[in-house]
């Protein structure tokens, strides 16, 4: 069996604000993710290991979407499409210092979109359409402790935090940046059997803090990523995806009460789609994956590719 590979965490699609109209059935404040969606998959239990200078990672993203989905999970009529391509710079460095008994370590990344969004809704008058290219939202990790369990089985556990360092406008159809501060505990697990059989797990948090230029708060997000896959030499291939879904209403405030949105307002949806890696000691990690979305609900419905490339130094 070959070496277990190390994973070095990428979060680039976090962000992407889409301008709210009572016509389309967003959950989230404009119907986007606080974080990153499709991060994970192969190794994703594993951080890299402790260098003397840390890792470094490069992540290309495309996220479409042609289609808006109201609470029943049908189209809700509207001419509406998004995309987005975003580049993403990451740094990990983990220690030999120990913590619980695990290897401490720290990341950041540093996301920048370009993003074209257009909504055409005739009955009542609307054609907008943004291009913007900025820097999205900031992504730091003061928490990383990495559990090697066994030559098998590893887990880590992390703490993140998004600071509103993107450009916004919330006049603007489409921002890369959020305006609002996210906290996000996230645990990651990786079993890899004998025969090469791997089964990788992300389980995520996102909480909110509010947008002082709306008045909007986002409910808490929850987020699950996954792989399944075999390992043949230096190649691991198989199936990928996510599910994601907003646990507690968004709230709109008046003063300091917290108002929730009438009818939860909260979405859903479910991703799959191959998933492919490449890893050989002493190159860089290459891996790629293609999503697609379906039984989505409150927010916007597409698919997603990304391709990432690592290297420990």
């Amino acid at each position: 069996m070959k070496i277990l590979k190390s994973k070095l965490l990428l979060a680039t699609m976090g962000g992407a604000t889409l301008f709210t109209l009572p016509n389309l059935a967003f959950a989230t404040e404009n119907g986007a993710p606080t974080t990153a969606m499709g991060v994970y998959d192969f190794g994703a239990g594993f951080m890299p290991p402790a260098t003397d200078v840390g890792a470094f990672g490069l992540r290309t993203a495309y996220y479409s979407s042609n289609s808006s989905r109201n609470a029943s999970g049908n189209d809700n009529g509207t001419d509406f499409s998004l995309d987005v391509l975003s580049v993403g710079i990451a740094y990990i460095k983990m220690t030999n210092h120990e913590v619980f008994g695990a290897k401490y370590g720290f990341s950041t990344v540093v996301p920048f979109f370009s993003m074209d969004a257009s909504l055409k809704i005739p009955v009542a008058s609307i054609d907008r359409s943004t291009d913007v290219t900025k820097q999205a939202d900031l992504q730091v990790t003061p928490l990383i402790l990495q559990w090697n369990l066994s030559p098998n089985l590893a887990m880590n556990a992390q703490f993140q935090i998004q600071a509103p360092t993107g450009d916004y406008d919330k006049d603007r159809l489409v921002s890369p940046g959020l305006n609002h501060w996210a906290f996000s505990p996230i645990y990651n697990v990786t079993y890899i059997s004998d025969s090469g059989f791997e089964v990788s797990s992300s389980f995520e948090l996102d909480i909110n803090t509010k947008n002082s230029d709306t008045d909007y708060k986002n409910g808490i997000e929850y987020r699950h990523e996954f792989a399944v896959g075999k390992h043949i030499n230096e190649w691991t291939l198989g199936l990928g995806g996510y599910y994601y879904r907003q646990l507690t209403d968004d709230k709109t405030y008046s003063g300091y009460t917290g108002q929730a949105i009438v009818d939860g307002n909260r979405a859903e949806t479910l991703a799959a789609g191959p998933a492919i890696s490449y890893f050989k000691p002493g190159l860089p990690m290459v891996s790629f994956h293609a999503y697609k979305e379906f039984k989505t609900s409150n927010r916007a419905q597409g698919y997603n590719l990304a391709l990432r490339v690592s290297q420990s130094f």
